[in-house]
């Protein structure tokens, strides 16, 4: 285990920046320190905590996808709890206006569709207008830095509350860099700080530091859940289960109506690097087919840098696709992968090679951001 510190426990270092002051803190039950002490409980140590900005799943994460809290005065803290969703970003500007910093600390999953990022760019915006200064707590990317993946969004017809702006899939920044990346690029002049991990390098996963790993949303329960979700959260958008209501979520695919050995027989036949795949029959709890058994595979991560999530998921897809029963939204599709491929033909090779330069040159215009160098 590699010895790293993430942002909020380098904060005794980074006193200066809150002592006195009224903030504001974007968390979830992720923003903990190594030790288990809450963000929300550090920070607290130096400023005057007046408000908790809660994410999808609230600030303790308790809740399923797609749900928010109502806003309330959080007991433990004594904070005014504030939502941040579509239908309240409206409202950040009477907030600010009553705090002199804002900061942000929540890991996220190194996905682009993952929700929390564009609550902080919406944060930022909302920064940049209001001259607050923003703080970010960096965190490690669970999944790596080295490694980057997927379509590169279409913002002009895919830009939502899952996917904002031109990144890939697995876009292999820490959200410190990111948001160093997209104050740059997109100009908003956000009065930005980042406070940086010390020890990490871009090759390391999550697991393999001495970190703890607290679920950053209540279906991403490993490292290997967060890698296979860059490439089976797309299911979400059809009628196959990702195996949401499991104990595996984003491990398991599959549907009742889903013939697991042909399935499993040709996505062996793909000889796909990193990855073997098991035939599996699970029964939903909750969401997509609960109570009904489900046939299709488990994928068994076995090389984690030489497996590819995306190009293991286009395979899978192709073939669901197949089946009478099946059943997708294409809007639902278009904003996870980020363009229409999935609604086409799909020559997986020829995209494979157009999106090999597409991720280069992305990876060449985050280079003056990168804050992590090995």
């Amino acid at each position: 285990m590699v010895r790293v510190l993430n942002g909020v426990d380098r904060l005794d270092s980074f006193a200066h920046l809150f002592k006195g002051k009224r903030v504001g803190l974007m968390t979830a039950a992720s923003g903990v320190d190594r030790a288990g002490i809450p963000t929300y409980a550090r920070v607290a140590r130096y400023g005057r905590l007046e408000v908790l900005f809660a994410p999808e799943h609230g600030i303790r994460s308790n809740m399923q996808d797609g749900l928010w809290a109502e806003d309330a005065r959080d007991e433990e803290t004594g904070a005014r709890l504030m939502t941040l969703n579509g239908r309240t970003y409206g409202r950040l500007p009477e907030v600010l206006a009553e705090l002199d910093v804002v900061v942000y600390d929540i890991q996220d999953v190194g996905a682009r569709f993952y929700t929390y990022l564009y609550n902080l760019t919406h944060m930022m915006q909302a920064c940049a207008d209001a001259a607050v200064p923003l703080i970010v707590l960096d965190r490690i990317n669970p999944i790596g830095g080295a490694l980057i993946e997927g379509e590169i969004l279409d913002e002009t017809r895919y830009r939502s509350g899952i996917g904002e702006y031109a990144i890939p899939t697995r876009y292999g920044l820490t959200v410190g860099e990111f948001a160093s990346y997209i104050n740059a690029t997109y100009r908003m002049s956000c009065p930005l700080q980042v406070v940086p991990c010390e020890g990490w390098k871009r090759a390391l996963y999550g697991d393999e530091t001495d970190l703890l790993f607290v679920n950053p949303s209540p279906n991403i329960p490993s490292v290997n859940a967060a890698i296979n979700y860059i490439g089976t959260c797309i299911f979400e958008a059809t009628n196959i289960s990702e195996g949401r209501g499991t104990t595996r979520p984003f491990d398991l695919v599959g549907a009742p109506f889903v013939d697991s050995k042909r399935l499993c027989d040709e996505m062996q036949s793909y000889r796909l690097p990193g990855v073997v795949f098991r035939r599996a029959w699970f029964t939903p709890m909750f969401q997509k087919h609960a109570g009904t058994v489900c046939e299709g595979v488990e994928l068994h991560i076995t090389d984690r840098n030489s497996y590819r999530p995306i190009e293991t998921m286009l395979y899978l897809y192709r073939h669901m696709r197949t089946y009478p029963g099946f059943e997708a939204r294409p809007d639902g599709l278009g904003l996870r992968f980020g363009s229409d491929f999935l609604l086409g033909e799909m020559d997986i090779e020829a995209f494979l090679r157009r999106n090999r330069d597409d991720l280069s040159a992305f990876r060449q215009s985050t280079d003056p951001w990168l804050i992590y160098r090995e």
